[in-house]
């Protein structure tokens, strides 16, 4: 009987430990799909945006960032102004308004700077440099977020640099180093202030929607953001919107920009609460090598297997990244929230569960104990 005992609890030491990995290994391919679909959307904005500054000259980068912010709010705000309690929009920006002003003013600033920084520098620089937003985060959710970092994780982030650098190797040697050199201290400064910005927004992101919600941060995000790019472009861009010949592929062009960076937004928090900013960020340095693939049909760019062996070291350091989980932080939904109960109400009874096995095994013993 005891030995019974014995084998049944290591069959369910089996089982759980089983259980545990597959839940692990899906939640792991989930993350990895979803953060390349990421990229997808990255690398649609670029190649719309490629298309209306060099085939229509149309350089209105905040035009384009108003339409975006406007999808934004007019799909996101309208559900906090119609939500009561917790959910409303009234109570989230009596406590919080200032905060999630201070997000938009710094992710519409990081767009602005890092397209205005090509006038500047080169391509391989913004490149190089817009990787700066990782360490950004990383340090960032380190402090913040109390989030502790294992050498698995630093060696898996040299790793996807590493991709990068091949990426940006395969360009220089096929000639392709694009861009304005009339200030690169200027454009490449641009591009540091531009990822320092992205990593307190995505931090940010972060911590809203693993402790309040997707929505809150959306529709907050979409309303400041709205107002603050639209009284950005009435100061700066008027000139060149009223310059720009108007026609349906550039409306579309335009269209397909805001879809592009709406479907991003819409789908960022979720991957963010599956895992964590810093690995959103790893995943979406593949957009850069979509973007050349794209090219090299659509803009007739020469291939180089370089761009192969990027990619394959992106997706090999964002694996490693995600397969070894971080120490439990301090971020998670709170108790009070629908989810922090939810999550609860499932702790609770695993560990219900687990006292249930346990005394079941110390029934066992002590009966083996007495025989």
């Amino acid at each position: 009987m005891c030995r019974d005992a014995l084998a049944a609890a290591r069959r369910l030491r089996v089982r759980a430990l089983a259980a545990i990995g597959e839940a692990s290994t899906r939640r792991l391919a989930r993350t990895s799909a979803l953060g390349q679909v990421l990229a997808a959307l990255v690398c649609g904005t670029a190649v719309a945006s490629q298309y209306l500054t060099s085939v229509y000259h149309a350089d209105a980068p905040m035009l384009q960032s108003v339409l975006h912010y406007a999808l934004l709010g007019a799909i996101y705000t309208p559900a906090l102004l119609c939500g009561t309690g917790s959910g409303s929009v009234f109570r989230a920006g009596r406590g919080r308004w200032l905060q999630y002003s201070l997000v938009g003013l710094a992710d519409v600033e990081a767009n602005y700077a890092v397209v205005t920084a090509y006038r500047y520098t080169t391509l391989t620089s913004v490149q190089l440099l817009d990787c700066f937003v990782i360490p950004v985060v990383m340090f960032l959710s380190w402090w913040l977020l109390k989030t502790r970092y294992r050498p698995v994780h630093y060696a898996a982030v040299c790793v996807c640099l590493l991709g990068v650098g091949a990426m940006v190797g395969a360009d220089l040697l096929a000639g392709r180093d694009q861009g304005s050199a009339s200030n690169v201290l200027l454009g490449d400064g641009l591009v540091l202030l531009s990822g320092v910005l992205y990593g307190l927004s995505n931090v940010w992101q972060e911590y809203a929607v693993k402790n309040r919600s997707r929505l809150e941060f959306l529709g907050m995000l979409g309303l400041f953001g709205t107002i603050i790019s639209t009284a950005q472009m009435s100061v700066l861009e008027l000139r060149q919107i009223s310059a720009i010949r108007w026609s349906w592929q550039v409306a579309l062009l335009f269209g397909a920009f805001a879809c592009c960076m709406l479907a991003l937004y819409s789908l960022m928090p979720v991957v963010v609460k599956e895992s964590s900013a810093a690995a959103v960020n790893l995943s979406m340095l593949t957009a850069d090598v979509f973007a050349i693939f794209c090219g090299i049909f659509i803009f007739r760019y020469s291939f180089s297997g370089l761009y192969v062996v990027s990619l394959v070291a992106i997706f090999i350091g964002f694996i490693t990244f995600n397969a070894v989980p971080t120490p439990e932080s301090a971020v998670g939904p709170s108790p009070l929230s629908e989810e922090g109960r939810h999550d609860n109400a499932s702790k609770q009874e695993v560990a219900s569960g687990s006292q249930e096995v346990e005394q079941r095994n110390c029934t066992h013993v002590v009966e083996c104990t007495r025989l």
